[in-house]
């Protein structure tokens, strides 16, 4: 019998990108396992392999409300890829979502052609 891989969601319930994701995922056929950041944060050294895969810079949402909520001291220390782990390990809604790990691959953000590639061999 052949296990295919796990692939975990991680996000926040209420992201309308996460829900959009989940459902394209759901409409697949594709089982998954969701983490939602606000119950359970990931860790400063999972943020700090995500960023070594993706680059920090992909992994930092600039764009979202919590970013531009935080004060400037605090953005400002988001200079490099080990001060950008340490400030989105305090603030893990400042993480692009959703992030998605499954055997080997690293998916941020939703873009459905790019999930298609990736995830071809788990996906219809």
């Amino acid at each position: 019998m052949n296990e295919m891989p796990t692939l975990t969601v991680y996000g926040l319930t209420q992201c309308d990108t996460v829900k959009r994701a989940r459902q394209w995922l759901q409409s697949q056929g594709q089982d998954y396992r969701f983490v939602d950041f606000k119950k359970t944060a990931p860790h400063a050294s999972q943020i700090a392999a995500w960023a070594d895969a993706v680059g920090w810079e992909a992994l930092l949402n600039r764009r979202g409300t919590t970013w531009r909520k935080l004060d400037a001291a605090t953005q400002a220390a988001a200079r490099d890829a080990a001060s950008a782990v340490a400030v989105l390990a305090q603030h893990p809604s400042a993480i692009k979502r959703p992030v998605v790990e499954t055997g080997g691959v690293l998916l941020v953000g939703f873009d459905e052609a790019a999930w298609r590639a990736a995830l071809s061999p788990l996906v219809r």
